[in-house]
């Protein structure tokens, strides 16, 4: 039996004997494509190859990508668990012609795989073609030796692959596997096709043609290959087994979750723990390239296949988070072909688990109301959608997992009301996604990028140089000169112009030549290594060919450059402070000021804010020289230096090393060292201070730093210092002593409050005159006191009304106030003996009515109400002795 690990290393390894270039997975986060969520399959990093935007240096390729089909149309989430082949993270095994090898040979590199390196026998393999494809189905019957009858000729689009309405098309051939008679099914094109019996392992696309218009299609210049084999599905045919769940890949995981649940993977429980194992790969994995739980976007689907598996490890009977649990035997098992599984363990265990104890303590909360709702409905019922999408509101319940918990009693959900109940609450929520990871880059920058190449960069080192303008792109059109006013966008072959990546902003200044000039006002990084300088024309007709002077703001690039080196001390401050799991989510390098994002669960208290501030300011007085080195992607790894989770690099990358640690686990050693492309200090003492002036939450388990560093941070302590000063002086002492000083006035404050208020009380229950205590009259044989006080608070009110009860005897009484901001307040006391008789909510109602308000609340005996008027305090009283003449 061959592993999964065996299996996927036998495939790549074939064909790089077979001249292909080995290339790594891409990130489960598009950056090539804004139609998808998420890579669902292999030829995902290549289209704009096989579209001919983009050149590679080679033209074979194979990879084993990482995909998943969790969100928008390919969406397998309902399914996984309860089928054998069903998943929201797989493995895509492929190989790619660009323009190289056409059908002969990728048929023939296909058959010998299957049936000479992976030894299945050729009489358990049938395949399909597309029912026009004659070439196809004659290279199978020469290379495979098929008969006729297992060539099957499909006349429909499932053999006929399309990027969308027009571009790059062409017919398939898929290649299947026959599980055997004792398994039911039939063939494909059959009647009875959906069976199980026949499984596809392998789609094969011959890129031939491209579509033009809906019935214009044309010939490629140069077809090319595209294939696709699900390595759990060839596993599950090389271990002899007939469900992906069944694989060793599987077993592992299925194991560990029963380990720890103390449950078997059999008769009920077999679908949850096949929901746990398979979700937490996508999870893990998910978090590893980038994606952190949320309620929109690629966060909302993640946090779905997490609250599902955690949903299914309740239900298991499991009490305490168990996800993060598994993620060491998820590491033990696919670590080694997927690193950055290791790099981000520490992460993905921290998101799991916090994920999950949240989610827990709302867990019984929903499914209370769940089982309420539906404590009435039987097999074949529905649930109404407007309680589904309650539950989703209020609870964070997707609807797949309220369908989930539905799903064993027979009773489904009323999808359309739930989407209605969504249309009608949450547009704004459903339609904040607008397309994956980076913005796509528009054609004009390919085309200029295959025209022109890359643009040479020379700002790590220069911010002055000469240049050759090669385009000007006006209004999203090439155009070849630009005059003055317009506004431009000129690419030229060399600049020392940044342009923004890495949360560095690009670079401002001046482009001049002979006789034009441009200020740049933004420089951006566009199509893989074109440097385009945003400005406009404020002297003279610039026109392409010309030779001009390229300067930046070199103010501007200091600033930028001694944030962006204090973000880095930070980053690493903060990690060793808080823990490894704090990853960068985001940055700003801004001239003014650094913003820096970050992976960590609960806010920073004041002695980790400081400990962070003290770490990064001792790295600035070490004046330590700031390090760049070009060096292979893995050998940078290998030396320690982070990389942004799920961030693409090229095999040759920038490592920026600064500063010696002095305490902790790394002292005497390198302090920080990270991939960046960015401009930095020469020497960490350039930077000269930084100061954290501000730590807040971004998003569920991301926090964000703000600093200064420099003049503007120098600037901002000074303004702090002339505050403290000014408030010294006010308060007549020393800024050493403020602190003792305020406590010391405030205390006296609320000494004076409390006597003050104690004051007015005893002047209120003395009398309008403010001498002896005037007795209660006689309303229509009850005792009342009414008075209408100044100065006396809302809350002190119930005092002053139960003191009055008490000198009363038996009586009613009501106090009312106004406030500074000429509200009413009234409070009605009525003796127990008298509740009966009188109920101190009707009378202070009455009272409420005179203030203008709406009413009041409180006991029989002790009610309070306000209003807007408090004008009218006299006539509240007036109500009440009113109502109690009768």
């Amino acid at each position: 039996m061959s592993s999964v690990n065996d299996i996927r290393k036998t495939f790549l390894d074939y064909f790089a004997r077979n001249g292909h270039e080995v290339v790594a997975s891409s990130a489960l986060v598009p950056h090539n494509d804004p139609t998808l969520m998420f890579t669902n399959a292999g030829m995902v990093q290549f289209k704009n190859v096989f579209t001919g935007l983009e050149k590679r240096t080679y033209s074979r390729a194979v990879t084993a990508q990482k995909c998943v089909r969790a969100g928008g149309k390919h969406n397998d989430l309902d399914n996984v668990g309860y089928t054998a082949r069903h998943h929201t993270f797989f493995e895509m095994l492929g190989n790619f012609s660009f323009g190289d090898y056409f059908k002969e040979l990728a048929i023939e590199l296909a058959w010998n795989l299957i049936t000479r390196e992976f030894a299945i026998p050729a009489d358990r393999l049938l395949v399909t073609v597309y029912h026009t494809d004659d070439d196809a189905f004659d290279l199978w019957k020469r290379i495979a030796g098929l008969p006729d009858e297992r060539i099957i000729r499909i006349p429909t689009h499932d053999n006929f692959w399309a990027m969308g309405d027009t571009g790059p098309c062409g017919p398939c051939s898929e290649i299947f596997y026959d599980h055997g008679e004792g398994i039911p099914g039939g063939p494909p094109g059959s009647p009875d096709e959906d069976g199980d019996r026949f499984i596809e392992i392998w789609n094969l696309v011959f890129m031939q043609y491209e579509q033009l218009t809906q019935d214009e299609r044309v010939d490629l210049p140069r077809p090319s290959i595209d294939t696709g084999m699900g390595l759990e599905r060839i596993a599950a045919v090389l271990q002899g087994v007939h469900d992906n769940y069944d694989i060793d890949l599987f077993r592992h995981l299925i194991s560990a979750s029963e380990d720890l649940t103390g449950t078997k993977a059999e008769g009920q429980h077999q679908a949850s723990h096949r929901v746990i194992a398979d979700h937490l790969r996508a999870s893990s994995f998910l978090i590893a390239d980038g994606v952190l739980p949320s309620n929109e976007g690629r966060g909302y689907v993640l946090r779905r296949i997490m609250r599902r598996a955690m949903r299914h490890a309740e239900l298991l009977g499991v009490k305490d988070p168990l996800m993060h649990r598994l993620v060491p035997a998820l590491v033990q098992e696919m670590g080694q072909a997927y690193p950055e599984l290791h790099r981000a363990q520490p992460l993905v265990t921290e998101t799991l688990l916090l994920e999950e104890t949240r989610f827990r303590r709302t867990l019984d909360r929903g499914l209370a109301l769940l089982n309420e709702a539906s404590s009435n409905l039987g097999e074949g019922d529905a649930l109404d959608g407007e309680t589904a999408f309650k539950l989703y509101d209020t609870y964070g319940f997707p609807l797949d997992l309220t369908q989930d918990a539905l799903r064993q009693r027979g009773v489904s959900v009323d999808v359309e009301g739930f989407n209605a109940a969504m249309e009608r609450q949450r547009a704004e929520a459903r339609a904040s996604w607008h397309g994956s990871g980076e913005k796509a880059t528009e054609s004009v920058w390919f085309a200029l990028r295959e025209k022109h190449g890359a643009t040479e960069f020379l700002g790590y080192e220069a911010e002055k140089a000469e240049g050759l303008v090669l385009a000007l792109v006006r209004d999203g059109a090439e155009v070849g000169e630009a005059a003055e006013g317009d506004e431009v966008a000129v690419i030229v072959n060399q600049t020392p112009f940044y342009g923004e990546s890495g949360g560095q902003q690009g670079d401002c200044g001046t482009i001049r030549g002979n006789g034009v000039a441009v200020a740049v006002t933004d420089t951006q990084k566009r199509a893989d290594g074109v440097f385009v300088h945003i400005g406009k024309v404020t002297e003279g007709v610039l026109k392409t060919g010309a030779e001009v002077e390229l300067e930046i703001d070199h103010e501007r690039r200091a600033r930028l450059r001694s944030n962006h080196s204090a973000t880095h001390l930070i980053h690493e401050a903060l990690r060793e402070v808080l823990g490894t799991h704090v990853a960068q989510k985001g940055s700003l390098v801004a001239p003014d000021r650094l913003r820096f994002d970050f992976s960590h669960p609960k806010p920073l208290s004041r002695e980790e804010l400081e400990t962070v501030e003290e770490i990064a300011n001792e790295i600035i007085l070490q004046n330590a020289p700031v390090e760049t080195r070009l060096m292979a992607l893995e050998d940078a790894r290998e030396t320690g230096a982070m990389a942004l989770f799920g961030e693409k690099y090229a095999d040759e990358v920038r490592v920026v090393s600064m500063g010696t640690a002095e305490r902790g686990e790394k002292k005497g050693k390198t302090y920080s060292i990270e991939l960046c492309g960015g401009t930095h200090v020469r020497n960490t003492g350039e930077i000269g201070l930084a100061h954290i002036v501000a730590e807040t939450a971004v998003a569920s388990g991301v926090r964000r730093i703000e600093a200064l560093t420099g003049e503007a941070a120098r600037e901002y302590l000074a303004q702090q210092d002339e505050r403290v000063r000014a408030v010294a002086a006010a308060l007549k002492t020393s800024p050493d002593d403020i602190v003792p000083r305020l406590e010391a006035l405030l205390e006296e404050r609320r000494k004076l409050e409390r006597e003050l208020s104690e004051a007015r009380k005893a002047l209120a229950l003395a009398g309008p005159s403010g001498g002896a205590a005037q007795g209660p009259e006689d309303v229509a044989g009850t005792k009342f006191i009414g008075r209408v006080v100044d100065g006396v608070s809302p809350r002190d009110l119930k005092p002053m009304a139960d003191e009055a009860k008490r000198t009363v005897g038996s009586g009613v009484v009501v106090f009312a106030a106004s406030s500074d901001e000429g509200k009413g307040s009234v409070v009605v006391g009525v003796t127990d003996d008298l509740t009966e008789r009188f109920n101190a909510v009707d009378l202070v109602r009455a009272a409420s009515a005179a203030l203008g308000g709406k009413g009041g609340g409180g006991r029989p005996d002790m009610a309070q109400a306000g209003g807007p008027d408090g004008a009218n305090a006299a006539a509240a009283v007036e109500a009440v002795r009113a109502a109690l003449a009768g």
